[in-house]
């Protein structure tokens, strides 16, 4: 990829990679042809492949006729360019049907690793996606033959609009369980005991090599136990775009929005020619089953391969705490950890399922859905003409979150503790959460059930640095309680750095959809606003905006 050499958007100006989004009918494993965004006309979409400490202009195209879209970029802090996170409602307009945007991209040195990219608006995500990967400026802490990225995705029987005006409806008429998990676009398998016959994605390897395998988490609702037969020897390298020391172990648990490389050894001289990857879903009230293949050698023509009759391997139940207090960073990439003497405010976002009028997801009492505010907070903050900055004051007063603005003040220099609290429902039922961080990511700091303790934490960590993330899972412990009842926590550490308006939420597309998002606004009117000047912010501030490009092939 040539880096990008100017920021003049005029007819000369030539983008460093392109991404058009559609919506058109396919057929994906088992499920009949049904409407799915694609990214240039593939789910998942291309690889795209950039260096840190390098700036790259990515355009996307909306040539979708009728429906909104932005990108995220999953992983990567965008505190260069605060109108380019892809967050309708928050950071940007979203970008209109038939119209494009070009997004600034800099990965800051020490974030190169395995990410990926999605749209920000309803349902799309589940299709609309694909891997971005970050490339080391002077190489990999780790050695390696090769490398092979699997993409873990789901899909369900309907269409994402069906599927979103139900998730709104009062009453709640729920998205279905996941018909089928896939791998780089791939998958057969079961759901709840239907068979699925369907081709497997192939992983073409070789004996006695070495591999990075790049997993990403990228579904909408599967949180995915996964081992590969006749290989239990996985050495955890990276999570979520940090390096780690390496540890070992037979089976991953990825939930949305996680990534994990590891590395892998081939045998020597294969026994077999092939050998299936299963995958099930985990901490649903039904199972989903995939499979991938790792295909020793490449035969031509390549072999198509199809699932077992049967499960090849007995996979592990959740594993509560996965990894938690055993993960430390790389030596290179060890950071300022800030002790917990050093943490200025501690805020518990309290996390709910309420069920009085249409079925909702809460923290702290309030939703955020992409009707609320009017228009993206950032916009309304350079323009003066809508919510405010959230007030400090009212905050204190309501565990860290303003009510009027339904968002979470914090200030730069600030030393945080976010802790994500799990309640009963309304209802008396508990779910699992991934909880993802835009901006900058998070020391993270465990979980446990019950409430959080720090004292008791501070003894687990035993002095030890945590590792950095910007994922992670709020268990559930068991599957009913009272309701209110708090039982599960996550605690992280993030030091405020980078001024704007970023999202914390549960990254499972469903509960998004109910209001599972917070806004946290983190810096002053200055460092929020200083970074894009007038008049060079104009065209962000309205819908349609001339920096939003008309498509005009």
């Amino acid at each position: 990829m040539v880096k990008a050499g100017t920021v003049c958007h005029d007819e000369t100006f030539v983008p460093d990679a392109i991404l058009r989004v559609t919506a058109q009918n396919q057929t994906t494993s088992c499920l009949p042809s049904k409407s799915t965004v694609l990214v240039n006309g593939t789910s998942p979409g291309p690889e795209l492949r950039l260096v840190e400490g390098v700036t790259y202009w990515i355009r996307v195209y909306n040539d979708m006729p009728e429906a909104n879209l932005t990108m995220h970029w999953h992983g990567l802090s965008m505190a260069v360019s605060p109108f380019a996170d892809g967050t309708p409602q928050a950071s940007q307009w979203p970008i209109p049907p038939l119209h494009f945007f070009d997004y600034e991209i800099k990965p800051e040195v020490g974030m190169a690793g395995t990410y990926f990219y999605h749209s920000h608006v309803g349902f799309q995500a589940v299709s609309a996606a694909g891997p971005l990967i970050v490339d080391d400026c002077n190489g990999p802490p780790y050695k390696y033959d090769e490398e092979r990225i699997i993409f873990i995705q789901d899909t369900f029987t309907g269409n994402d609009s069906t599927i979103e005006a139900g998730l709104s409806h009062n009453p709640l008429k729920w998205s279905g369980e996941a018909q089928a998990i896939l791998v780089n676009g791939q998958g057969g398998g079961s759901s709840n005991g239907t068979a699925c016959n369907s081709t497997l994605s192939s992983l073409d390897i070789e004996p006695g090599k070495t591999y990075r395998f790049r997993f990403i988490g990228a579904t909408a609702l599967t949180f995915a136990s996964l081992a590969i037969e006749g290989h239990n020897s996985l050495t955890v390298i990276e999570a979520d775009g940090a390096y780690t020391q390496p540890y070992n172990t037979s089976f991953l648990q990825i939930a949305t929005g996680q990534r994990y490389s590891v590395l892998l050894t081939t045998k020597p001289a294969s026994e077999n020619t092939h050998y299936f990857m299963q995958l099930e879903s985990r901490e649903r009230p039904t199972v989903t089953r995939g499979f991938a293949v790792l295909n020793y050698g490449t035969p031509q023509p390549p072999s198509i391969f199809y699932p077992p009759a049967k499960p090849v391997m007995t996979l592990p139940n959740t594993t509560l705490g996965f990894l938690d207090y055993a993960l430390r960073p790389h030596p290179m990439y060890e950071d300022d950890y800030p002790s917990a003497q050093d943490v200025t405010r501690r805020i518990t976002m309290t996390v709910h399922q309420r069920i009085t009028g249409p079925t909702i997801w809460v923290e702290n009492n309030y939703n955020w859905t992409e009707t609320f505010p009017q228009e993206p907070y950032l916009v309304s903050l350079y323009k003066s003409d809508g919510i405010g900055f959230p007030s400090m004051d009212r905050a204190l007063a309501n565990n860290g979150l303003d009510p009027v603005t339904r968002a979470f003040p914090a200030q730069i220099g600030e030393v945080l503790e976010i802790v994500i609290q799990n309640t009963g429902a309304d209802a008396g039922g508990l779910d699992a959460h991934p909880f993802h961080a835009h901006g900058a990511h998070y020391w993270d700091l465990g979980s446990g059930n019950g409430t959080y303790n720090s004292t008791l934490n501070e003894l687990k960590l035993a002095g030890a640095q945590p590792v950095k993330r910007d994922t992670t899972m709020l268990y559930r412990y068991a599957l009913t309680t009272g309701n209110g009842t708090q039982m599960g926590w996550r605690a992280w550490r993030l030091k405020v750095t980078q001024p704007g308006v970023w999202m914390i939420h549960c990254h499972i597309l469903q509960h998004m959809i109910m209001g599972m998002q917070a806004v946290w606004v983190m810096g002053n009117s200055s460092e929020v606003l200083g970074k894009v000047p007038s008049p060079e912010v104009e065209g962000y501030l309205t819908y349609g905006g001339d920096v939003y490009g008309k498509d005009e092939v």
